[in-house]
């Protein structure tokens, strides 16, 4: 059975439903005091994985947490940077139990490329903006000071931050393509050479012995030596790319290599892949668990996109959450006999649902995405009806013993000042949760949503209530 019939009749009609986990008289806090920003540290221990659970000092973490990319750029105090907006977004967050960020290490490659956030942190091989290193030394600090973990990802699959396609045009391997440029079945068969390119990985790997061995300027502390990161992550939806054998292989070599190479340098913290689960490895779960149950990963990563997958359409993904939440359940829970077998936990660390109604954009957005709302004044009730549906999951899973112990949605706009002239980021913009080769608004989560906000915070607080 693909969904426990339980779960559907709490969420209800979409036209009617009161979401259960709404019916609490919960005010949201807008932002904790401006001391929550200056305050001094408190020395913990290390996340670890025990048992099947994430545990830091013999307390058991579970979380509802999101994916905050952009967190490095706003704290820094360059072009991009906004410190005032990033302890708003931090005090935001920890008010309403959201302490696990999923962040971004940086952008690599030159500036001026479309689609590619800015400014790029890695400019060339092993050449660094300053400026950006001492924002992520920035934030990581400022979450210290909040009791937060950041979950840290070097790399992409994709062109929004560089990603492979950078690498392959650093060893030589032609120009970095562009999906919506040159053609998605081209960007995938170049992007594809990356696991395969011996100059294209060791500067990859050189990147991770830049960060990792890292001492933060801010605190003095090496990045080693800080509980602050929950774990160190091979990069955003790594994929082959392929499904010949040849390819599988090196892909599979690639991600153990980088995770016993980042536990060689740092044996302090967690290592985690960014995968999509099966969909990230070429629809091979054999694959997926030759990845995870080696012993430098410690725990296992999925993410699951309704609207993106086509599992609901453009014409009725507002009305079909039912639909989406019973593919979400089989692919999710395909997933949990191969956690029970390495004896590692799952983290869903990116889902998202878009706004209810029609877009009040128009152009290129409009033609791609057409039928899907990006303003931020429209209703998410069905986002909150998808949302209540995974946080009923984990839930569920907690009570039953099952390996999913935290979710991160993607993603926290919060803050953000929509664009009314730009559907896709440009440098200028404020960022928000979507990258730039998305529509600005498409998946965000603003701090104006308030139904959202309240699902987001009382999901937190049964969690903690709920522990064993």
């Amino acid at each position: 059975m693909l969904i426990f019939d339980g779960l559907f009749s709490k969420i209800g009609n979409t036209k009617t439903m009161k979401l259960r986990n709404l019916l609490f008289a919960i005010a949201v806090t807008a932002a904790c005091a401006a001391g929550c920003s200056t305050g001094s540290t408190s020395e913990k221990g290390f996340v670890r994985v025990e048992n099947g659970e994430f545990v830091r000092d013999g307390e058991t973490l579970r979380f509802v947490g999101t994916n905050f990319w952009y967190g490095p750029m706003i704290a820094s105090e360059g072009r991009g940077g906004n410190r005032e907006r990033l302890h708003k977004e931090l005090d935001t967050l920890k008010a309403i139990g959201v302490t696990n960020l999923r962040i971004l290490v940086g952008s690599d490659g030159p500036e001026g490329v479309a689609y590619k956030v800015e400014p790029v942190l890695q400019m060339e091989p092993g050449v660094y903006n300053d400026t950006l290193l001492k924002g992520l030394d920035y934030l990581l600090d400022q979450m210290a000071r909040r009791d937060m973990h950041a979950v840290l990802y070097f790399n992409n699959s994709w062109e929004w931050s560089g990603g492979y396609g950078q690498y392959l045009e650093w060893a030589g391997d032609g120009k970095a393509l562009l999906p919506s440029v040159d053609g998605y079945e081209n960007y995938v068969a170049h992007v594809s050479r990356f696991v395969t390119n011996e100059k294209a990985k060791e500067l990859y790997y050189n990147h991770v012995r830049n960060i990792v061995t890292r001492t933060n300027s801010v605190t003095g502390k090496p990045y080693k030596d800080d509980p602050t990161i929950f774990s160190w992550q091979i990069g955003n939806e790594p994929r082959a790319f392929a499904r010949d054998s040849v390819t599988k292989a090196a892909f599979a070599d690639w991600m153990c290599t980088s995770a016993s190479l980042i536990k060689s340098l740092d044996p302090n913290h967690m290592v985690s892949s960014g995968s999509e689960g099966l969909y990230g490895c070429e629809v091979d779960m054999e694959l997926f668990e030759q990845i995870h149950a080696h012993k430098d990963f410690d725990y296992l990563n999925v993410h699951i996109w309704p609207l993106v997958w086509r599992w609901v359409t453009k014409d009725t993904f507002a009305d079909s959450v039912n639909v989406a939440a019973a593919h979400t359940e089989k692919y999710l829970t395909a997933h949990f006999p191969v956690a029970e077998r390495v004896k590692k936990p799952i983290v869903l660390e990116e889902f998202g649902y878009p706004r209810d109604g029609n877009s009040d954009f128009e152009g290129e957005a409009e033609k791609f995405w057409d039928g899907v709302c990006l303003s931020k004044e429209s209703s998410t009730a069905a986002r909150d009806e998808y949302y209540a549906y995974v946080f009923e999951r984990l839930i569920m899973s907690q009570n039953n013993g099952e390996p999913l112990k935290g979710v991160n949605f993607w993603g926290w706009g919060g803050f953000a000042q929509q664009s009314q002239v730009n559907e896709f980021w440009c440098p200028g913009d404020d960022y928000c949760g979507d990258p730039a080769q998305e529509p600005q608004g498409l998946f965000s989560v603003y701090a104006s949503d308030s139904t959202t906000v309240k699902l987001i915070k009382e999901t937190n607080e049964t969690l903690n209530n709920t522990k064993k």
